[in-house]
């Protein structure tokens, strides 16, 4: 293990996913045994961030490592860092994620959602993994700078929204509350939506360097997508809602009113 994390490998999209997975399930035996679910999200953007800088110091061990390689993963490093913390602090202020209630207990389908983790870190992470295992320099183009924009923007949208509403539940008098202001206001989850643009951003850089199959790493945003809006994002805080608030005429007008994830359109 000490020489593929020191050299370079002659496969490295494959030495990736084998390295991903088996930290996934080393985790797994750990959270199986003491039966927790706190670490898992943090597990989940420490790989992110384990990954995309063991490519860079594989390309720095081959040749040098080129400016478009060097913003794309500090961009996936700063998102990473900033979501790994974000959602680690919440668990242990809350002390637990509803997420795993019917699954904590058993090892078989504890395991499926490591298992999942690992399949949605690597898949989306696909176009920056080709990107840093690229010998290709190309010059940087509007598709570089327009990728990068997204990923701001994204970036900026997530933040301001998971700020808004950790404010909001600290206030004592919006305990048992929904959150409907701020960018609340102009869509039920500002927050998704800026991790679809953040994603869906940085498969733009890393596709100036791609060709032939490699374009369908075009997965990574789709996957995010498919995610985050049909299987456990949306859906899933959905279901809790109408379960909390679903007899409140409030709650209706807000759902009625208030676009899910696209401001205005959808």
């Amino acid at each position: 293990m000490g020489n593929v994390l020191s050299a370079a490998p002659q496969r490295p999209l494959l030495t990736t996913a084998a390295i991903d997975f088996a930290i996934q399930w080393a985790l797994w035996s750990v959270a199986a045994f003491f039966k927790t679910e706190k670490f898992f999200d943090l597990a989940g953007s420490s790989t992110f961030l384990f990954l995309t800088g063991l490519t860079l110091r594989w390309r720095q061990k081959n040749s040098q490592v080129y400016l478009r390689q060097l913003i794309q993963s500090g961009c996936v490093s700063i998102w990473a860092l900033r979501l790994g913390t974000f959602l680690f602090r919440r668990v242990l202020h809350e002390g637990s994620d509803s997420r795993f209630n019917k699954v904590r207990g058993s090892p078989g389908l504890f395991w499926i959602y490591w298992t999942v983790q690992g399949v949605w870190v690597w898949s989306t992470l696909l176009p920056t993994l080709i990107l840093n295992a690229s010998d290709k320099d190309e010059a940087l183009t509007w598709r570089d700078n327009l990728g990068w924009l997204l990923w701001l923007t994204g970036f900026v949208l997530e933040v301001v929204a998971d700020y808004q509403k950790s404010q909001f539940r600290a206030d004592p008098a919006n305990k048992g509350k929904w959150i409907s202001s701020g960018l609340w206001s102009l869509c039920r989850h500002p927050n998704y939506l800026g991790e679809i643009l953040m994603w869906s951003g940085l498969f733009l850089p890393a596709s100036s360097v791609m060709s032939g199959q490699q374009y369908w790493s075009v997965i990574s945003p789709m996957l995010v997508i498919y995610l985050l809006t049909r299987v456990s994002g949306i859906p899933i805080l959905e279901r809790q809602g109408l379960k909390r608030w679903g007899h409140l005429a409030e709650y209706k007008k807000y759902r009625q009113n208030t676009a899910s994830l696209v401001p205005y359109i959808w």
